[in-house]
């Protein structure tokens, strides 16, 4: 009997090696060799592969070609995020336009960055405009509404005997509904006047990750050639695969979102706690970018400066009362018909007398 078990166990076992590849029945391996053994998941004891006969064979197993290798090493999410696909589309972005185009590879980031920014994120900024000034232009109607709501609070109160408690509890919950249905009514929900950071901010990631990746050789493009980025610079960086040694495009850029956020902060004529701690926050940003901007590949930090600038740009063309009226932005109370020279008489104000 024994005998016979042996040998269906051997034709059962033959017939395995010849029609399956061993390395698809290794699921537990944590990484696969062109060795001429593998380890027995259940013994833990390294068995050799089959060969062609079927039988044991101590002979590399060199016809059994893995798919790929298997390890159990997990990359960082920094690296997942520049390994991922929206990073691979914007390196084919950037190299296919640097060779339609035919420009050095600093004036492609440039003029990229200009495209984008222009054809994205302005009508974006136009379209927080509207919201922002609806918005504004409720807190009249909301403030005639509250007071309305209140009388009637303290008549009910009175009539049922309500606590103040009670009373604050249904002033709020009253107030937010109306504040909602005009909110609707309007369309102009706050959380819409956000829209813009959640589009600019993982444009400004991919933008980021691509060029680092390009700059160090490790693009997904095959096309995308280090060479040209190391000779496509100009003036003090003609290297823009290595950081700006002379610190002028950081400098540079921290300059420029200092100056954006202080327009930003003479544009709020009564400022709350919260806005002054996020004004604080944003400088201390701006500052921090400078070492980090003097580390990047010249061309991750030519992108930040030439997308601050644009950025400066918008925000300054969003002050024109022209500008606002061809895109139809409902006036506000920090509007004035000469926008720069009151922003130049604040500087002035501020940082100078």
């Amino acid at each position: 009997m024994w005998p016979k078990l042996n040998r269906s166990v051997t034709f059962v076992t033959q017939w395995i090696c010849r029609q399956s590849n061993l390395a698809t029945l290794r699921p537990h391996i944590r990484s696969i060799s062109h060795g001429s053994s593998s380890l027995d998941s259940r013994t833990q004891t390294i068995q050799p592969f089959c060969s062609r006969s079927g039988h044991p064979s101590i002979t590399p197993a060199l016809w059994l070609q893995p798919r790929r290798t298997i390890t159990t090493d997990r990359s960082s999410w920094y690296e997942s995020i520049a390994d991922s696909t929206p990073v691979y589309f914007t390196e084919q972005l950037l190299v296919s336009t640097q060779q339609m185009t035919g420009l050095p590879w600093w004036a492609s980031i440039v003029c990229t960055t200009l495209t984008l920014r222009t054809a994205i994120t302005l009508p974006l900024g136009i379209y927080q405009s509207i919201i922002i000034a609806k918005v504004e232009a409720l807190q009249k109607e909301i403030a005639v509404l509250a007071r309305q709501l209140r009388f009637e609070i303290s008549v009910k109160a009175k009539e049922k005997g309500w606590s103040e408690k009670t009373c604050r509890f249904h002033f709020k919950k009253n107030l937010k509904r109306i504040v909602s249905e005009l909110y609707v009514r309007d369309n102009c929900h706050p959380f819409k006047a956000s829209l813009l950071i959640w589009v600019q901010l993982p444009m400004w990631v991919c933008l980021s990750l691509a060029l680092r990746n390009l700059s160090l050789g490790m693009g997904h493009v095959p096309l995308a050639s280090e060479a040209g980025l190391a000779t496509g610079g100009a003036l003090w960086f003609p290297d823009l695969t290595l950081p700006d040694s002379t610190w002028i495009i950081p400098v540079s850029l921290g300059f420029i979102n200092l100056l954006i956020t202080e327009i930003f902060a003479l544009r709020q004529l009564e400022p709350s706690k919260f806005q002054k701690y996020v004004t604080h926050f944003i400088r201390g940003i701006s500052l921090v970018m400078i070492p980090i901007a003097a580390t990047v590949p010249s061309s991750m930090s030519l992108y930040w400066l030439s997308s601050s600038c644009v950025g400066l740009a918008h925000n300054l063309l969003l002050r024109s009362p022209r500008f606002r009226g061809v895109c139809r932005i409902p006036p506000t109370r920090s509007d004035s018909e000469t926008p720069y020279k009151d922003i130049a008489a604040a500087f002035v104000a501020k940082y100078i007398k």
